[in-house]
Parts: structure tokens; C-alpha cells; sequence
């Protein structure tokens, strides 16, 4: 009887093991399946949207990036600015687009917001900065984790260099930016983080070094054109 609960015990203990270190190669490969899910549910959702939908969407951006552009500190009083969670909320889907990196292989939803739901899941856009839908006097700012033993991520935007390309896939546009500048910053220090007059950036952060995270890595992007329309998923 000992011998037998020994060997039941042994198994017990085997199977935790094992369960514990292919917890982490699951659970990737399960958020993973999750943010592709919401990016083809978000593309299907735009199937049924007409010419004149898109526009009003894209035009309540549009006015909500020239308000907040109006405030001396958007990233401090963006509350100022209402309808931020109404912007570019598409019926039938909870992101608001998606951003593509080829060069490190991720495309991944983006959300409203950098809550650590939000983190955990996708992208999160910064309250603050300007809504991701281009233009004059534009700086979109989206961070996303590192290192997560559960998802990828931004695990590998530190691969990024100067001339790489990343893209926005919002609504029916594809918004394509090339990397000019990239940083790394204390926390506090928002100063990489502001509009620049006459630009139109986007911002991609994360925490580093890796798995310290004391600071910030900025990749950021200024707009060009978009030479390869949006591919059918």
C-alpha cells in the first residue's frame, strides 16, 4: 500500500512538472489564437459597413485629434476632451484596429486605453495621444508588454532599426510608418511623447531592459505612403 501511494504521488508530482513548464508555450499559443480571432472578427465586422459609415467614423477622429491638439498638455488633461471611448468603436467588435510588424512577426489588436486588461490581451492605445488615423499634427502613442511568458507581444520590438516599416490597419485604411527615431527614457520623461507640429507620428513603447523594466523603449515612426493596399485575411 505505501509503494503504491509513493508511485501515485511520483505521478502527481511528474504531471505537475510537466503541466508547469508547458504553461507557458499553452498560453502563448492560446493569446495568440485570441488576437487573431479578434482581428478576423474585426475585418468581418467591417464587411458590413458602407462608404459613408467609414467616413463619419474617420471624421469623429478627425475632430477629436484637433481638440485634443488644442489642449497646452494632451497627455495630462485629455480628459478634457470627451468621447475618447466612443472613437473608432466599431457595433460588434471591442478593438480598434490592429497594428502589423513583419519584421518581427506580430500583428496584434489594438484596444482603447493601456489598462492591465488591456496589456495582457493587445495593444493599448495611450489616452492622450492622438487617435491612430494619421494626419497633420498627429502623434499616436502604443504600448504593449515585453517578456510575458504568456504572450509575445513587444517582446522583440527592440529588433527594430531605423528605415523598418510597421503598419495600422484601421477601418478600410492602412496607415504605414517608417522608423526615424528611436529612445530609451526614464518613465516619467514624456518629452519624445509629444505632437510635433506639421508631423504625423506613431509611437511604439514597451519596458526595458528586458525583464528589469526599469525603462522605456520608444520606436517611433513618421508617416509615408502606403504602397501595398490592404491584403484580404
Amino acid at each position: 500500500m505505501r509503494a503504491h501511494k509513493t508511485v501515485i504521488l511520483l505521478t502527481l508530482g511528474f504531471l505537475i512538472g510537466i503541466s508547469v513548464l508547458l504553461y507557458p508555450a499553452f498560453s502563448s499559443y492560446w493569446n495568440s489564437k485570441t488576437q487573431s480571432r479578434a482581428i478576423v472578427n474585426y475585418e468581418s465586422v467591417l464587411e458590413y459597413l458602407e462608404p459613408e459609415d467609414y467616413s463619419s467614423v474617420f471624421q469623429a477622429a478627425y475632430d477629436y485629434n484637433d481638440a485634443l491638439r488644442e489642449l497646452d498638455f494632451p497627455l495630462r488633461d485629455f480628459e478634457q476632451v470627451p468621447g475618447y471611448y466612443e472613437a473608432l468603436k466599431i457595433e460588434g467588435t471591442s478593438i480598434i484596429g490592429y497594428v502589423k510588424i513583419d519584421k518581427i512577426g506580430v500583428e496584434l489588436p489594438i484596444y482603447h486605453g493601456t489598462s492591465e486588461d488591456v496589456l495582457n490581451r493587445g495593444v493599448g492605445h495611450l489616452e492622450g495621444s492622438s487617435l491612430p488615423v494619421g494626419g497633420e499634427n498627429t502623434h499616436c502613442i502604443m504600448s504593449a508588454h515585453r517578456g510575458l511568458p504568456s504572450a509575445k507581444l513587444f517582446t522583440d520590438l527592440d529588433r527594430l532599426e531605423p528605415g523598418d516599416t510597421f503598419q495600422l490597419m484601421i477601418l478600410d485604411q492602412v496607415l504605414t510608418y517608417q522608423v526615424d527615431h528611436i529612445n530609451i527614457i526614464e518613465p516619467t520623461d514624456t518629452r519624445d511623447l509629444q505632437i510635433i507640429e506639421g508631423g504625423d507620428y506613431c509611437t511604439l513603447f514597451t519596458c526595458t531592459p528586458y525583464g528589469i523594466n526599469t525603462h522605456r523603449l520608444l520606436v517611433r515612426g513618421v508617416r509615408i505612403e502606403t504602397i501595398v493596399e490592404k491584403p484580404p485575411l
